[in-house]
């Protein structure tokens, strides 16, 4: 049974709803007609924090628009497996030393054809420290990189030794020591392939990307759309020939977005809004056009260790056993989703469960305790963008829950933007806890660990660092075999939980929606539409 507190709560949410930025009108009248007569569909997004470049886009908002925008050279089935796109073979016999070999017929949506040095190119870019890709560490597998991009002091390279163009094909990488998990990675965004163009004049193609996907750049209105439409010769087997573009529709407000959704005037929500969640309202108002799926993902609140207040491990431990996680997946998920017991989502190859113990439940007495004998003078506050769906209902909750349990004033911080959001986070200006949910959008233990709590990683923003933990998760993206370096992961992920740098809330599901146009909608695994599959009734 919901409490009455949250109860009150969800409807503050619902009084405070910001309202819709500036954008265009309904999924169908507005979609145009992109490729004779298939229709644009109209998909809701946020504004990308970074112009549409692959090795510098981390966040989900621009994320999605450069996954259709671009194809690597392999992608992740909805299971998680790797599959071969742009690759017509990725070969080696040590797991150090790999010869890659892509596909004849690859144009990227200027003409020019993709080639083994458009990859080159494109991974030494991202790798030269010089140019500030927030993508970097990505390459730090590969030989040379620490001459491109050195801890200290100025690069001594341009180029990464271990990348050699063999022929327009084909092209070797050598790593500086055997990794398990190289050729998974090579999905993720920091991989994909950059034409000449690029380089030529990197502030005009900021104005006009050109990627090597199933859809090319037609616009973008800042704070409002980017629009996409599909591009005739895509070279994949995987090109959809159901829809002729997708306009990716910026909103101030999932409400907003949710409401477009139900009156048909927006396709497709990723994301359903805490208010819909009550009593599960969205299947309601969504019949026989909504989906609940689970998917490697997870909410959890980071600290900013970097603040004096918060350095003592055993505040942080409090803070974590003051939140009621059941409570806040009963009043604000409705039970949809399942608590997390470690920071690795579950889903993700190699996964260990209740990796935290008691410091991931409920403990009111030991986290009172604690808290107490930190000295720690309040008050606490959560901070969350509030564009997104559902981050001020838990957040707010858990807000309660540390007030109630350690005595402590507590308050929710909203920030309005997603990419504001971040540039705070990533400058080291918030002062409180923050949302700091994440998607495995590679299926590997390492993905989760290593960019958000290796000492200096580029996703660590709240400066966590410990030796300890620093060498075991080397060590696993160093081991023989995947089963040795998720034992390693796995331990790195129990040291990281003592200290606690941040607080698992939940293992996530996507509950989403779509308008009466669409048909055979999916989720795949880096929970966006499949654009693959989706079909369009008219």
């Amino acid at each position: 049974m919901r409490t009455r507190r949250a109860a009150a709560l969800l409807a503050l949410s619902l009084s405070t709803t910001l309202v819709l930025s500036a954008c265009g009108g309904g999924g169908g009248d507005a979609a145009g007609d992109a490729q004779g007569d298939a229709p644009t569909i109209s998909v809701f997004g946020t504004e990308p924090q970074n112009a549409l470049l692959p090795g510098n886009t981390r966040e989900t908002g621009g994320s999605k628009i450069v996954d259709a925008l671009w194809s690597g050279l392999v992608a992740y089935t909805p299971e998680g497996e790797v599959e071969n796109v742009v690759a017509e073979s990725i070969e080696t016999t040590d797991s150090q030393n790999f010869t890659i070999t892509i596909e004849e017929g690859w144009t990227f949506h200027d003409g020019t054809p993709v080639t083994a040095q458009s990859f080159v190119d494109a991974w030494n870019y991202v790798a030269y420290a010089p140019n500030a890709q927030s993508s970097t560490a990505f390459f730090s597998d590969i030989a040379g990189y620490a001459d491109v991009a050195p801890a200290e002091g100025e690069p001594t390279a341009e180029t990464m030794s271990g990348l050699q163009v063999v022929d327009d094909r084909t092209f070797t990488v050598a790593l500086s020591a055997p990794s398990p998990v190289f050729e998974t990675t090579l999905g993720d965004v920091a991989f994909f392939p950059m034409p000449e163009s690029f380089f030529a004049d990197p502030a005009a193609f900021e104005e006009n990307p050109i990627g090597n996907g199933p859809f090319r750049f037609e616009s973008r209105v800042p704070d409002q759309n980017v629009t996409l439409t599909r591009y005739a010769e895509y070279g994949g087997d995987d090109a959809t020939t159901n829809i002729g573009g997708v306009e990716f529709r910026f909103y101030a407000d999932s409400e907003a977005a949710y409401q477009d959704v139900v009156s048909n005037n927006l396709d497709f929500l990723e994301t359903i809004p805490g208010s819909a969640l009550i009593d599960n309202i969205y299947q309601q108002d969504l019949p026989e056009r909504n989906g609940n799926q689970p998917y490697a993902g997870i909410n959890t609140m980071s600290f900013p260790i970097y603040e004096e207040r918060y350095a003592d491990p055993q505040l942080r431990q409090a803070i974590s056993m003051a939140v009621d996680r059941q409570a806040i997946i009963d009043n604000v998920y409705n039970g949809l989703v399942e608590p997390a017991t470690g920071v690795v989502p579950a889903g993700v190859p190699g996964y260990v469960a209740d990796q935290c113990g008691e410091l991931c439940t409920f403990q009111p007495e030991r986290a009172k305790q604690q808290f107490d004998a930190s000295g720690f003078d309040g008050p606490i506050e959560l901070i969350s963008n509030v564009d997104s769906a559902i981050n001020r209902e838990w957040m707010q909750a858990a807000c309660i829950s540390i007030t109630n349990t350690l005595g402590v004033e507590c308050n929710f911080v909203p920030v309005p933007t997603f990419a504001e959001f971040l540039e705070q986070r990533q400058s080291q200006s918030l002062t409180g806890l923050w949302r700091s949910g994440w998607i495995a959008s590679q299926p590997t233990m390492e993905y989760v660990l290593e960019p958000q709590y290796v000492t200096g990683a580029e996703n660590n923003d709240g400066l966590y660092s410990n030796p300890e933990f620093d060498a075991l998760v080397e060590q696993g993206s160093r081991a023989a075999s995947i089963e040795e370096a998720q034992a390693l992961w796995a331990e790195a992920e129990r040291v990281l939980l003592q200290d606690m740098p941040s607080v698992p809330i939940n293992n996530q599901a996507a509950q989403f929606g779509w308008s009466e146009r669409l048909d055979n909608v999916e989720m795949n695994y880096g929970r966006e539409l499949e654009l693959r599959t989706v079909t369009v009734q008219e």
